[in-house]
């Protein structure tokens, strides 16, 4: 570990960053234009003027499904720096990924037979 003032250049940039937002806000507020109208109030949806309520329910499927593309999403990125080091690595290595690979398959195969997948 090294010595504390190895670490100040890290502890002066997060200071100066922290500052600077601090001061963005508080200009904004200061000086910011504060005209609300009911244009600038509605909400925002690719420039398009909304075509119904906005507050209607949204299918549970829909986040299951995010959630599972981001579980496994993560999951492959851990397939990158196996890749870079795969030469040093051995035997060793390739075994320890191929069970890891099992675990991913067997979590997406029981995901696949419950219709986690499916749409309706």
């Amino acid at each position: 570990m090294g010595t504390p003032i190895a670490f100040l250049p890290i502890l002066v940039m997060i200071v100066l960053a922290m500052g600077l937002g601090v001061v963005m806000l508080l200009l904004n507020f200061l000086i910011g234009r504060k005209q609300p109208s009911a244009r600038k109030l509605s909400p925002y949806e690719s420039g398009m003027p909304l075509l119904d309520e906005s507050r209607k329910r949204i299918s549970v499927k829909f986040f299951i499904v995010a959630m599972i593309f981001i579980i496994f999403d993560v999951e492959v990125a851990f397939l990158f720096p196996w890749a870079t080091v795969f030469r040093e690595g051995g035997m060793r290595l390739f075994i320890e990924m191929l069970i890891f690979l099992a675990i991913l398959f067997a979590g997406y195969a029981y995901l696949w037979k419950k219709g986690a997948f499916d749409w309706e």
